[in-house]
């Protein structure tokens, strides 16, 4: 009976806290602002309270991440600070260039766009409305994250929700949802186990001990059994054990397009019981906040004035065409458009995966570490904006929405202050699984969204446009966004350390805690740093180290056939590689110049 008990209070657990772990987004609060919809559970509104900030003070996790970032900052300062040339303005770059000038060194970002923020970037367009490239929220188990928003002195443009979950049972005459409360007074993985066992509209108890038993493994194995579950998908682990299609159908299906954009057929059941350790250790870890506005304005712009304040260089619209390498296979400079050619003492990339597997040279595809990464692909996602002519009965929430097309949504209009409207609603909305839709036009994606918006809202949204009328739509294809995380894909994730004595690698496909996030791509940026800046004042008092040669350092021709390349707007890259101009490629052959740590 114990055992039992043991194993049904894990399993609701394990289900709140996994749902929650979105890569590039996250849940929130319940509360209609036009009556009508049904819920079960308690419900608040921002207008009932004012939602406190929680205290991460003395929270284990976020204590280490201070300890982290103050280790950098306590180094002695270098006796001739690095040059760094870090390709991809994204939260890896950002975070790379933010620790790096911390540690006393000069980096220099290069990002192909004309704006910074890689998978989180904003388009504020004439009428003045921003699109996203994904829905985006910060977890309370972002410790990283939150760290950095405290050392900007940002931490005010995060917007707390209350503690729940909401999913939403499409299909219903009236619009309704199933609430997940997590108590203030308990402690995780209580406060999820409570959250679950209290509503029923989800699972039977029956389902519910039998995922329960299913996990005990995890919960009494641990690390261990984390690890073997990655050559597993989610669905053959649930079979496996005679979990019912049911759970997959109730649970499953909205956990893995959460937390991969695929579904639990291809997500690697790893992921899963990664996302459950770094959320079931503390209270507030599943807690979510929205940024208050656009994040490369809110976030990109804090961080870019902090890295030049203290010395560093951030370029934009200046996309890299060639990685220039030595005999050696060191690093002699970079081709950027209109044959300029950049050099550094050290470079590290913080591009997409795709975007490093194609400018990867060619001497480097022979080596381990670099064929590893070629065996990651990013995953196909869109994110929707809808601009609707009235408000609509949503929430100050994000929702799951627990339909085969979407993944979550949220009224932009109700959670995020930056876009609030009294008026009018503006629904941003997560496409995924999304390969099958990315050739389609914008009309046929916005209609076949609009179908499940009837679904989703039975009162107010018809497709035909006979209700709530749509002002406006935009979107953002992203081809290859994060990593795809099927099984076997961890081994293929690279240390921030490479192979070449001048080249590291960020990015949150690299190989850290935190999966494809926006947490995991801030604490790449630190692991980058801090690898970097160790390695330099270890090789400053070695008088044997030999600092890789360097290219000469040459101006963009502005008649060079690639002079004018603009990356376009809601477009994470386009990576193209040049030919080296002949000049460049006699001085690689005669030997660059040599450079000094």
């Amino acid at each position: 009976m114990m055992m039992t008990m043991m194993s049904t209070n894990l399993a609701c657990s394990s289900i709140a806290v996994a749902l929650l772990f979105y890569s590039l987004s996250g849940v929130s609060a319940f509360v209609p602002n036009l009556p009508g919809p049904s819920t079960r559970g308690h419900v608040q509104t921002h207008l009932q309270a004012v939602v406190q900030s929680p205290e991460f003070s003395s929270v284990a996790s976020h204590l280490e991440a201070l300890s982290a970032v103050e280790y950098l900052q306590k180094l002695p300062r270098p006796d001739k600070p690095s040059t760094v040339i870090v390709m991809g303005g994204g939260l890896a770059g950002l975070s790379t260039a933010k620790h790096l000038v911390d540690a006393g060194h000069i980096p220099v970002v290069l990002e192909a766009r004309d704006l910074l923020g890689g998978k989180v970037a904003a388009w504020r367009d004439t009428d003045g409305d921003v699109t996203e490239t994904g829905l985006h929220v910060f977890f309370g188990a972002y410790p990283n994250a939150l760290t950095l928003f405290s050392q900007l002195g940002i931490s005010d443009r995060l917007q707390w929700k209350p503690h729940q979950m909401l999913f939403a049972k499409p299909g219903r005459p009236t619009r309704e949802f199933a609430v997940f409360d997590f108590p203030a007074i308990l402690p995780a993985p209580l406060n999820a186990g409570f959250a679950i066992l209290k509503c029923t509209d989800m699972l039977t108890w029956s389902e519910k001990i039998q995922l329960g038993i299913g996990l005990i493994p995890a919960y009494l194995q641990g690390q261990s059994y984390v690890e073997a579950q990655e050559g597993v998908t989610v669905k053959e682990w649930m079979d496996a054990r005679g979990i019912p299609q049911s759970v997959t159908d109730e649970i499953f299906i909205a956990m893995s397009k959460a937390l991969g954009f695929i579904g639990p057929e291809t997500l690697s059941m790893q992921c899963v019981l990664i996302a459950l350790n770094r959320f079931l250790q503390e209270t507030n870890g599943s807690r979510i906040a929205f940024l208050d506005g656009s994040p490369t304005e809110r976030l990109c712009e804090p961080l870019k004035e902090y890295i030049q304040a203290r010395g560093g260089i951030i370029r934009t619209g200046v996309p890299v065409k060639r990685i220039l390498v030595n005999d050696d296979n060191t690093v002699a400079g970079l081709l950027l458009k209109g044959n300029e050619v950049v050099s550094a003492d050290a470079y590290i990339n913080a591009m997409p995966v795709d975007a490093l597997k194609k400018l990867t040279p060619d001497p480097w595809r022979e080596m381990d570490y670099f064929q590893r990464i070629q065996k990651l692909r990013g995953v196909p996602v869109m994110n929707l904006h809808i601009w609707f002519d009235r408000k609509l009965s949503t929430v100050d929430n994000l929702i799951f929405s627990r339909s085969p097309l979407l993944s979550v949504y949220a009224d932009m209009s109700e959670a995020c202050n930056g876009y609030a409207s009294k008026d009018t609603s503006m629904l941003e909305l997560v496409l995924a699984p999304a390969g099958k839709y990315m050739s389609k036009s914008d009309d046929e994606i916005l209609q076949a969204t609009l179908k499940e918006l009837e679904r989703l809202f039975p009162q107010e949204i018809r497709a035909d446009g006979s209700m709530a009328k749509v002002s406006k739509f935009t979107l953002v294809r992203t081809p290859t966004s994060v990593y795809e995380t099927l099984p076997g894909m961890e081994a293929a994730r690279p240390t921030q350390k490479s192979p070449i004595h001048n080249f590291y690698c960020a990015g949150d496909f690299s190989l850290q805690k935190y999966l494809a996030s926006m947490e995991g791509a801030i604490l790449s940026g630190l692991l980058a740093a801090r690898t970097l800046a160790d390695e330099h004042l270890e090789r400053q008092g070695d008088t044997t180290y030999a600092a890789a040669r360097k290219l000469t350092e040459r101006l963009a021709d502005p008649l060079a056939a690639d002079a004018n390349d603009k990356t376009p707007d809601r477009t994470m890259y386009v990576s193209k590689r040049s030919p080296v101009p002949p000049e460049v490629q006699e001085e690689l052959s005669n030997g660059a110049l040599v450079g000094l740590v």
